[in-house]
């Protein structure tokens, strides 16, 4: 069994935000207005965090793009009444929009804040609507929502190998904001295969996870950067 996970390389990082708006477009993710943004009740799956370090004018800008951690020990799953969201055994931490009963016990229980609460009903233009991926459903108002690691790609990779009479291969299954990421900042594969690129990476000294004193040991691992010289 594969468990799923990802890499990103804060050293190639810029800040471009170029995952950010693929992860919308492939993920039905609606867009907010000023009053959502001002509210803290914009919905954004991926995120892109800008971190500040030294003092003007010596300054460096650094980025951290933020999915959802995947944890292995996920604590938004122990506490959902009625099963919405759960951990599937490819390690992906999945969420049933039809189950979800928006008690939002999850989005409070996430310390990553990754996960978003629908308090508005979405709305698309008309020519919007004309460019919604057919393959991913679009969320009502009430209900959480989150980055799925685009696990439609990963049922639509498993029936192309199903069709061709072969095994999935790890480089048929491809998020959108790895695949459109322009430094490769965001690497994805296969944790448990010990030839895989994110296998050796997430093993080396620069690697490290956010907040991983808490136990929530995420399927999501960073890259320190290197020395920067002002």
């Amino acid at each position: 069994m594969r468990k799923w996970g990802m890499v990103i390389d804060l050293d190639r990082c810029t800040g471009c935000q170029a995952c950010v708006v693929a992860c919308k477009a492939e993920n039905n993710v609606v867009f907010s207005d000023p009053t959502q943004e001002e509210t803290h009740r914009a919905i954004s799956w991926m995120s892109v965090l800008t971190v500040l370090e030294g003092e003007y004018p010596d300054v460096k800008e650094s980025y951290i793009p933020r999915p959802c951690m995947h944890c292995e020990n996920p604590p938004c799953v122990k506490v959902c009444p009625v099963g919405a969201t759960y951990k599937n055994p490819e390690g992906i931490v999945a969420q049933v929009y039809t189950r979800c009963i928006g008690c939002r016990y999850c989005t409070n229980n996430c310390p990553y804040t990754l996960k978003y609460f629908n308090y508005y009903r979405p709305r698309w233009s008309n020519e919007m609507k004309n460019l919604l991926n057919p393959d991913v459903s679009k969320r009502q108002v009430g209900v959480v929502e989150k980055c799925s690691f685009c696990h439609h790609r990963l049922q639509k990779a498993k029936e192309d190998a199903r069709f061709e009479k072969r095994e999935l291969r790890e480089e048929d299954y491809v998020p959108a904001c790895v695949q459109t990421c322009p430094t490769g900042a965001l690497i994805f594969g296969d944790l448990q295969n010990p030839k895989s690129e994110v296998h050796r990476l997430s093993k080396i000294s620069r690697a490290f996870r956010l907040l991983e004193e808490l136990g929530t040991e995420p399927q999501v691992f960073y890259l320190t950067e290197g020395e920067w010289h002002g």
